[in-house]
């Protein structure tokens, strides 16, 4: 995609990450959003699973933190602002609101829970991204066009540098995706995909923008 003359001001294009400084947020790999049943389910989150694994084997052997990021709504609210606009889901203690069985927490890893799109809204996530010193947060999961790119967004906002890997990401289309990927490389972050950020990681590997100028 060529960059229109707006965007193409921008600066940073490549980033070499430093395990011990980052973090890969999970985002709404939930049962609600993913499996048969669900009660919002964005078909073919199969194809996500094998570049997720991959950044998550590398992510865990050289020392970068895992963390879950869930969306999660209590029961018996009076008014919950995202049932304003979207189907009731994720409802705490449900099965709809668990962590998919194939990315299910390993030992060490952590999990946030979320009441809106953003993993940053009114969570600790901050907090606990700063109490393990990470300056870098790869973000992968569902879906590219609200949570993943809220998350980014505040992200940003808050002065991190965002990876996203475009094949851990999955929007509500083809034109979604496309164009909230393409916001994220010219405005927000570095556009990259799971086996180049799964090598940056084992072996500090360079990452360069696949949104080209």
């Amino acid at each position: 995609m060529s960059i229109d003359s707006f965007s193409a001001h921008r600066s940073e294009e490549t980033v070499t990450l430093a395990p011990e400084h980052c973090a890969v947020l999970v985002i709404d790999m939930l049962n609600d959003f993913c499996k048969p049943g669900g009660a919002m389910v964005l078909p073919g989150y199969e194809v996500l699973l094998g570049p997720q694994q991959a950044v998550l084997e590398a992510a865990r052997s050289a020392g970068a933190a895992v963390i879950h990021v869930t969306d999660c709504h209590h029961p018996g609210l009076r008014h919950d602002r995202e049932f304003a606009k979207r189907t009731p889901h994720c409802i705490e203690g449900t099965w709809g609101a668990g962590i998919i069985d194939e990315l299910a927490p390993h030992d060490g890893d952590f999990v946030v829970k979320k009441h809106r799109y953003s993993g940053f809204f009114n969570t600790d996530l901050d907090l606990t991204l700063k109490d393990m010193a990470v300056d870098t947060v790869i973000a992968m999961g569902v879906v590219t066009n609200i949570c993943v790119r809220s998350t980014v967004h505040d992200a940003f906002f808050l002065g991190y540098r965002v990876v996203v890997p475009e094949d851990c990401v999955a929007a509500t289309g083809p034109r979604e995706q496309e164009s909230s990927l393409y916001d994220i490389g010219t405005h927000f972050g570095l556009v990259s995909d799971g086996a180049a950020v799964a090598e940056a990681l084992t072996n500090g590997a360079t990452l360069t923008n696949r949104i080209a100028a």
